[in-house]
C-alpha cells in the first residue's frame, strides 16, 4: 500500500479526481500503460498496476469518436485500477473525469513527459515498496564503503564509528538500522528518524554527531557492502588469518561480505576498518592479496619441485 500524499509529493502530481482513501492498493514497482486496451485488447491487462498515461494515449482516446471513447473509458474504469497519471499536463476527457469519480479511482497530472514520470514513479515504488528489516548495529561509510559494525552489546560498535568519524569517514546509524533491499543485490541502510544523527558512548551519554562534528561527519543512507562482526578475542578459537576464502551473511535474501574482527585491549579498531574497507575496494577491482600471496607460494614451489627433477 502506497500513501497518497507521499505519491503526490514524490511526483510532483495535480489531483484531477481525489482518492477515496488515503492509501493506494499498489504492491509492486511496475506500472501499465493501457495503449492496447484502449484499442480494444484487453486480454493480459495489468489493470492492477498504476496506469499511466502519455502522449500517445491521450491522443489515440481524442481521435475517437465520443460514443467509442467513452465505451473504452467504461471498459477501462470498471477495472479495480489503483490509479491513472496523465503526463505531459495534457487536458483531462469529461467522461474520464465522470468514470473515475464514479468509481472512487484517483486521477492524477504530471507536468513532465511520459519517460519521466514511468522512470520517477518506479524509483519511488522500488524505494517505498523494498522489503526492510531493523538490526541492531552501527552503519558507517568508509572511504565509500558501507560498513555495518555489529557485535555484543559493549564490545565497542560505537567507539570504533566514534574514531571513524574523528578520521574523516560518515555515520549512516548508531545502535539501530534500518535495512532496505532496494534491488536483487543491493540493500541500503539508514538511521530512525528519531535517533538520526545521535550515538551513545557509555560513561558520557548521549551525543550528537552533526553538530559536535559537522554536517559533513554524517550521511542519511549508505548501501550496506560488508558486515564486520566485533567479538571479544576467545582463546582457542581460530581465526581467519589469510583471507583466502570470502565469508557472507544473508539479510532479506542478499548476500552480504562478512568480516569477524577478535577485539583484544589496546587493537585500534578504527585502522582495520579502514584496511577492510580499501581491501574490499581492491577485491571488487580483481585484485585479492592472499590469493597474489598464494600463486606466488605456489610457483615458487612448482620452480623447487622442476629443480630438483634436474637435478636428478
Amino acid at each position: 500500500m502506497v500513501k497518497v500524499k507521499d505519491l503526490v509529493e514524490a511526483l510532483q502530481l495535480e489531483t484531477i479526481v481525489p482518492a477515496r482513501s488515503n492509501k493506494l492498493p499498489i504492491e509492486s514497482s511496475d506500472i501499465n500503460r493501457p495503449g492496447l486496451q484502449f484499442t480494444g485488447f484487453w486480454d493480459y491487462f495489468a489493470f492492477e498496476r498504476p496506469q499511466v498515461l502519455g502522449k500517445v494515449e491521450m491522443t489515440y482516446l481524442e481521435m475517437l469518436d465520443a460514443k467509442t471513447r467513452y465505451e473504452r473509458l467504461s471498459r477501462f474504469f470498471s477495472f479495480d485500477v489503483p490509479c491513472v497519471i496523465i503526463c505531459r499536463n495534457i487536458r483531462c476527457f469529461p467522461e474520464m473525469e465522470e468514470l473515475a469519480a464514479a468509481r472512487g479511482i484517483p486521477v492524477f497530472r504530471s507536468t513532465f513527459v511520459t519517460t519521466k514520470v514511468v522512470l520517477d514513479m518506479i524509483t519511488f515504488l522500488n524505494n517505498y515498496l523494498a522489503p526492510r528489516a531493523t538490526r541492531h548495529g552501527v552503519l558507517v561509510d568508509v572511504y565509500g564503503v558501507g560498513i555495518m559494525i555489529t557485535g555484543e552489546s559493549g564490545v565497542g560498535k560505537s567507539e570504533a564509528a566514534l574514531e571513524l568519524v574523528k578520521r574523516g569517514h560518515r555515520l549512516v546509524a548508531d545502535d539501530v538500522v534500518d535495512i532496505r533491499r532496494v534491488s536483487d543485490v543491493r540493500l541500503v541502510g539508514e538511521s530512525p528518524e528519531m535517533v538520526r544523527h545521535f550515538m551513545e558512548i557509555r560513561g558520557i551519554g548521549i551525543i550528537d554527531i552533526s553538530t559536535m562534528y559537522g554536517i559533513g561527519a554524517v550521511i542519511r543512507s549508505k548501501s550496506i557492502d560488508m558486515v564486520v562482526h566485533l567479538e571479544l578475542w576467545q582463546e582457542g578459537k581460530e581465526y581467519d588469518r589469510l583471507g583466502l576464502n570470502d565469508e557472507y551473511t544473508d539479510i532479506l535474501g542478499v548476500r552480504v561480505r562478512k568480516l569477524v574482527l577478535p577485539i583484544r585491549p589496546g587493537r585500534n579498531v578504527a585502522i582495520v576498518l579502514e584496511v577492510a574497507a580499501r581491501n574490499l575496494r581492491l577485491k571488487e577491482q580483481g585484485y585479492n592479496a592472499a590469493r597474489e600471496l598464494d600463486k606466488r607460494l605456489t610457483e615458487r614451489l612448482a620452480r623447487g619441485a622442476a629443480g630438483e627433477d634436474g637435478d636428478l
